[in-house]
């Protein structure tokens, strides 16, 4: 109840019960009925007390998640990206990890493929309506978004890089889904020094897009448990398993798609990644941007 409804019922309930009648007191017809009226405006100002049985809701319940904490994994992870790439073999590791999984995607055919999959629910739409994003999202307990591809901005100027990331971040903080894990590049940020510079030309319109999601993850969502990923250049092949996190800015190389997705997912799950921004490379493949052999030290995820 707001102050001023609590204070107008005390003045109420003062102005109202100020007559005390003794035992030779009497009170006429009038009297009684502007002391009812009185006790029955008294009543309409008093605060009221719920007791609410009710079972709680999806939003709720990931909200509790997230306060008593999950440990190896969560109950049910968005996916935002889940029909290819990285995004799709996030799906699969996460239902390897024993979570739910629930991918936006926009195709008949990534509906299709992704509802086969059991544990998987697919909603089909499009991550650059918020609507559909926080429709996706509700009930959910954390989130992985993989956006972007560089397939440049679209014919309305918007890049999904930025907007439909930002959709994600954003639905996640209306919902209370506080767990985030955003894959953007190295390149973004703090790391744009470590990309060769012909590299970074070529690059640096999706990079400035993919960094803009960093920066609204990073400046204004503070109760976020955010993890920030940028991978290196990005390979198709078996995943290696050798592949790292570190803190480095300054790591470079490349990285399988398969590790980036294994390393979110383990991200997800390690309380040493929340608000951190980390770089993912794999020492093992040789790369031609990192032309100094520079080494990184891995990030401990336990």
């Amino acid at each position: 109840m707001h102050r001023d409804h609590l204070s107008i019922s005390k003045q109420m309930h003062r102005h109202f019960f100020i007559y005390r009648p003794t035992a030779t007191s009497t009170m006429n017809p009038i009297q009684l009925l502007l002391v009812a009226s009185g006790l029955a405006v008294a009543s309409a100002f008093a605060p009221t007390v719920f007791v609410n049985r009710v079972a709680p809701s999806p939003l709720q319940k990931s909200a509790l998640y997230m306060v008593q904490g999950q440990g190896d994994s969560y109950k049910k992870v968005f996916v935002a990206g889940g029909s290819k790439g990285v995004g799709r073999l996030v799906v699969d590791k996460l239902l390897a990890a024993g979570s739910d999984v629930v991918a936006m995607v926009r195709s008949d055919d990534a509906v299709k493929e992704l509802s086969a999959l059991e544990g998987v629910t697919a909603i089909q739409g499009d991550a650059m309506d918020y609507k559909a994003v926080e429709g996706a999202l509700y009930g959910c307990d954390a989130a992985i978004t993989t956006l972007g591809g560089g397939h440049g901005a679209g014919e309305d100027g918007k890049w999904v890089d930025y907007v439909g990331n930002n959709n994600v971040i954003e639905a996640a903080g209306i919902l209370g889904v506080t767990r985030v894990v955003l894959v953007t590049s190295i390149g973004c940020g703090s790391s744009k020094d470590a990309t060769p510079p012909s590299v970074y030309e070529v690059l640096k319109d999706v990079l400035a897009q993919k960094e803009k999601a960093e920066n609204v993850l990073i400046k204004y969502y503070t109760n976020m448990n955010w993890t920030i990923i940028r991978p290196g250049g990005l390979v198709s092949e078996a995943e290696t398993k050798s592949a790292i996190l570190t803190e480095d800015t300054m790591a470079i190389g490349s990285i399988h798609r398969g590790d980036v997705a294994d390393l979110a997912v383990q991200a997800l799950s390690s309380k040493n990644t929340e608000k951190k921004i980390l770089s993912a490379v794999d020492p093992s493949i040789a790369s031609a941007a990192n032309t100094d052999g520079h080494t990184a030290e891995a990030f401990a995820l336990a």
